[in-house]
């Protein structure tokens, strides 16, 4: 009979996969976060805050669903939040100025959306520009055709169907606190579940996976890249405008910068639950633990009464060290790789 205290070969090699996986760690170090800021800040876990909480950053993870599938693919977006904002913004003119029923606003925000991810697919595809420099391309040209062409006016008369409060469920606690569930909160849900099933259990997942992971290796067995890129950049362009209507009904109105400089904290969150900067890799728990770890942060560090700026450090460090470590990681992939062709020699 084995002995717990000393685990079978198979059991102390499960153990091993599980402390290397991105997930493992992330949910330690939300656990001492959550353990941290809650003998330290007041109210930090109270049910009303936690909901609070999953309330504000419903807008960014469903943002970072949509930049994990492209991140998968092997390629970066920064231009989303300009895109959540272009196209938020069109869909409030649409319906505080010409009066439009709400199937064809929300319908014309989300073509918008999809549209401007479409066109980022174009330039990355066809013309051979780098992910990167394509999008801060497109963030660029599309927030600063929007700041013009709005002045930046914010549209406060938004009708009364997309600005009132949908709560799916409500609870008064002993406190005397009402909690609600509300709409933000469970289409990041539903969107969390139909990303996790494009990429786990549909071909079109697989196929991303492994453009992501070796595009030439993808390309020779018969895999379409130029179709994947579309997919990947138009479904994030999806999200984000559904992200940004969201952000309006939120908030009860549309401003045209709400959703600027969202863009580093997504791109953190997506990386720090394991997304690879380099493509192939990645996994939607582990990118909604790296929302939660930063929600914990911020809203730890606001009720601490800590600087805003100190969590803009943390976001970048995290940047780094995951861009670091990707790198190092290739090159030992290399060194052994080269290491092996010469045994072989």
């Amino acid at each position: 009979m084995p002995d717990p205290a000393h685990p079978t070969p198979t059991h102390a090699s499960a153990l091993a996969r599980l402390r290397r996986r991105p997930e493992a760690w992330l949910f330690g170090v939300i656990v001492i976060a959550v353990l941290f800021f809650g003998s330290t800040a007041p109210g930090f876990l109270t049910l009303p805050n936690v909901i609070d909480l999953l309330e504000t950053y419903s807008v960014q993870a469903i943002m970072a669903m949509g930049l994990f599938v492209v991140l998968v693919s092997g390629g970066i977006d920064i231009s989303f939040a300009a895109t959540a904002s272009v196209s938020q913004y069109v869909a409030a003119l649409l319906a505080a100025r010409l009066g439009l029923p709400a199937p064809l606003v929300i319908a014309a925000g989300l073509a918008v959306g999809t549209a401007l991810g479409g066109l980022n697919a174009a330039l990355i595809h066809f013309v051979r520009i780098p992910s990167i420099i394509a999008t801060i391309a497109m963030m660029s040209v599309t927030f600063s055709l929007l700041m013009y062409f709005s002045g930046g006016r914010s549209i406060y008369d938004l009708p009364e169907w997309w600005t009132t409060r949908i709560t799916v469920y409500e609870t008064e606690l002993a406190s005397g606190d009402l909690v609600r569930v509300t709409l933000p909160i469970v289409a990041m849900i539903v969107v969390s579940l139909g990303t996790c099933a494009l990429m786990t259990r549909m071909s079109v997942g697989r196929q991303l996976y492994a453009m992501g992971g070796n595009p030439e290796a993808a390309r020779r067995i018969g895999i379409s890249i130029g179709r994947l890129h579309f997919v990947a950049y138009g479904f994030l362009g999806f999200l984000a405008a559904l992200a940004g209507m969201l952000q309006a009904h939120r908030v009860g109105e549309s401003v045209p910068n709400a959703m600027v400089n969202t863009e580093l904290a997504v791109l953190s969150a997506a990386v720090l639950g394991g997304a690879s900067l380099t493509g192939g890799i990645g996994t939607v728990p582990g990118v909604l633990l790296g929302i939660v770890l930063l929600a914990i942060l911020q809203n730890g560090l606001n009720l601490l009464g800590v600087s805003s700026y100190f969590f803009q450090i943390v976001i970048g460090l995290t940047i780094l060290a995951s861009t670091s470590l990707t790198v190092l990681s290739s090159r030992r992939g290399r060194r052994h790789r080269t290491l092996g062709e010469a045994a072989h020699a």
